[in-house]
């Protein structure tokens, strides 16, 4: 008997957990309210990204300037004496292998201690990324496709739409909190995007029809949002779970 699998299933690749010290090399903004930082390191040596949401732990040094840097053994990670740096997850946008340049995009907002770096940080300062420790990778060419975010996920959606095949012309729904960073995606001209609040979403995506097959959802934003709208799919729609891929990138409470 011949076992039957699922098309185009996305995929796990482990990688090997590293940390890393980089360089800012420059700082832009784009699109007004997000800061395009270039790091150097030779530390990047192998590093290695599979997934267009892959993410990577940033940490941010404290105030004294010194990193608490851990160590990677057979019994898990090691962190020395010292209070540990704050940390948050960003995407790696781009990875320049022979360059050893790694690029993220900082969404640029009021509080926080990973924006308020970002908006600062010169050519020269250091910072200290673990991971990523893992990638899941998504087939580019399902013939329907559906992207939910907000800022905070636009860098993934960026990256994921610059893989994606010519014939592929993708639906982008962001929940967006600043009018600036509708010029985020400019360039995709193949893709359907639309700028909303979450209550529209939510209405457009109950009324969107999808196939019966080769489809692909892809969620994030707020915690309660991202809930509603894979509750949304998976129970009342009837899709398939192995296609959906829900996850929060934050939680307001």
């Amino acid at each position: 008997m011949t076992l039957q699998t699922k098309p185009k299933l996305p995929k796990r690749v482990k990688n090997e957990l590293k940390f890393r010290e980089l360089t800012v090399k420059s700082n832009e903004t784009v699109a007004g309210c997000f800061h395009r930082i270039i790091f150097t390191s030779p530390e990047l040596a192998g590093f290695s990204s599979h997934g267009f949401d892959d993410h990577i732990k940033v940490f941010f040094p404290p105030e004294s300037g010194d990193f608490v840097r851990p160590s990677v053994t057979d019994d898990g990670i090691v962190w020395g004496e010292g209070a540990r740096p704050v940390s948050r997850d960003y995407t790696p946008l781009e990875f320049d292998a022979e360059r050893n340049e790694l690029t993220l995009d900082f969404y640029i907002h009021d509080g926080g201690v990973a924006s308020q770096w970002a908006d600062g940080a010169q050519p020269g300062d250091s910072l200290l990324i673990g991971g990523p420790r893992g990638s899941l990778v998504i087939p580019t060419d399902y013939s329907f496709q559906l992207y939910v975010c907000d800022e905070s996920g636009l860098p993934a959606v960026r990256r994921r739409l610059a893989s994606l095949p010519e014939h592929i012309a993708p639906i982008v729904l962001v929940n967006s909190h600043h009018p600036q960073s509708h010029d985020y995606l400019s360039e995709f001209t193949r893709a359907q995007v639309e700028w909303l609040d979450s209550e529209s979403i939510a209405r457009r995506v109950s009324d969107l029809q999808f196939p019966a097959s080769d489809y692909f959802v892809w969620i994030t934003g707020e915690g309660q949002d991202v809930k509603q709208l894979s509750d949304e799919l998976l129970e009342n729609r009837g899709l398939d779970g192995d296609y959906v891929r829900a996850v929060a990138y934050w939680h307001s409470k």
